[in-house]
């Protein structure tokens, strides 16, 4: 399967400047090829194709006095600019028809130079490499010194070079993984499990081990809102309130970071564990509009499950989600008897039929393994009534600038 191997850069002085050249390009090129086509929108003429837009806004554009310096950057970088923009309109187009999944997404606008996150893209044909001495050789800005924090392992197909907020610059390596080395990774298990996500514990095992929420938010709640305060008080377009608006992204980025790391190490421990996982279909949006969506958003649930979900597929697991108007928390594990819903502050509770005392949470995460069937042979193949495949975009994908942020 396609995945991203991201790895952080430590470019020179001159070769930031030839980023930023060439972040500026993309840029323009994109919004570009957006003006042309809602030019010709407002016209009611036809968009012009995609052979018509390179023709136009690059290897025409480079011979004026107005584009000239487009010619300082590699062409390819320009050329997937180009697909970005249709890339955006595909999806726009869709979530109009009804053809796309979730939210309605607007039309594709503008970048901006202000922009806190940057990114260029480069294929096979731009010419691009790794070196023997281990740096990323770029097109037109030199080889860059990358920090590897494990191997690749296989040939990548592109790069994406990436500009965050915080001004961290990063690698992103496009690579189809080796079905044959994922398995001798992580042999066949004979255990399943059944996963009950939490505030008070982040999650709870159908075997009765819970696992604590950190908090990360939380406990850095403080030190966000000294950095928020000093920035509120900074000159709008001052190089004070430039450095103050750095220290919020870095601290922001800080909790994103220690959130996104528990996140793999809990979810890869879950995987190589067991060969069948099951969890429940959280309606995690409705649950962000109550006054728990701070506590929500902590968590981060959805990335969790995402993780969950391609990691089984890419080592042979069986991921199920359970339906969200299953009734885990009210139905005894023991017995089946359907005892009626529980404010949340009832933590323990007595069957009526068997007098089983049940901990909520682990009854709950019970139900949710026998809701999904789950049950594992003796050669550690999964068996369940119905197979439901691990469903996850193709991981090479990149983030589309339409009129909605994505989550």
């Amino acid at each position: 399967m396609w995945l991203r191997y991201a790895f952080r850069l430590d470019p020179t002085p001159g070769q930031r400047i030839a980023l930023a050249r060439a972040f500026g390009c993309a840029r323009v090129v994109y919004n570009d090829a957006v003006a042309t086509r809602e030019r010709a929108r407002v016209a009611g003429e036809p968009f012009p194709t995609a052979a018509v837009l390179s023709r136009t806004l690059l290897t025409e554009a480079k011979k004026t006095r107005e584009r000239h310096w487009l010619g300082e950057v590699s062409a390819v970088v320009l050329q997937q600019a180009l697909r970005d923009v249709e890339a955006a309109y595909r999806i726009f187009f869709a979530s109009l028809k009804g053809q796309r999944k979730g939210s309605k997404v607007g039309a594709p606008r503008f970048k901006s130079r202000k922009d806190t996150r940057q990114s260029i893209r480069l294929t096979a044909n731009a010419r691009w490499s790794i070196t023997a001495a281990g740096r990323l050789n770029l097109p037109k800005i030199g080889e860059v010194r990358v920090k590897w924090s494990r191997p690749l392992p296989a040939v990548p197909s592109s790069v994406t070079v990436i500009k965050d907020a915080v001004g961290r610059y990063f690698a992103s390596f496009v690579i189809d993984t080796d079905p044959a080395a994922d398995a001798a990774r992580m042999p066949a298990s004979d255990q399943a499990v059944g996963i009950d996500l939490g505030l008070t514990h982040f999650a709870v095992l159908s075997d009765g081990t819970k696992i604590d929420s950190p908090r990360f938010l939380r406990r850095a709640e403080k030190k966000l809102k000294r950095a928020q305060r000093e920035l509120s008080r900074k000159q709008k377009g001052s190089k004070n309130r430039a450095k103050a608006r750095v220290k919020v992204a870095r601290a922001h980025a800080r909790v994103a970071d220690a959130r996104r790391e528990f996140h793999h190490q809990l979810s890869t421990q879950l995987i190589r564990e067991n060969q069948a996982v099951a969890v429940e279909d959280l309606a995690v949006k409705a649950l962000a509009r109550t006054r728990l969506a701070k506590s929500v958003h902590d968590a981060g649930w959805s990335q969790f499950v995402d993780m969950l979900a391609y990691k089984a597929q890419r080592y042979g697991r069986t991921f199920v989600k359970v339906g969200r108007f299953e009734p885990t928390s009210q139905v005894c594990s023991i017995c089946g008897h359907r005892d009626g819903p529980k404010p949340l502050h009832v933590r323990e509770w007595t069957c009526a039929a068997c007098g089983t005392v049940h901990d909520r949470d682990h009854n709950a995460a019970v139900n949710v393994k026998q809701a999904a069937g789950l049950a594992v042979t003796a050669c550690g193949a999964p068996v369940r009534p119905e197979h439901v495949p691990a469903q996850r975009d193709e991981a090479g994908s990149h983030g589309i600038r339409t009129g909605t942020r994505a989550a």
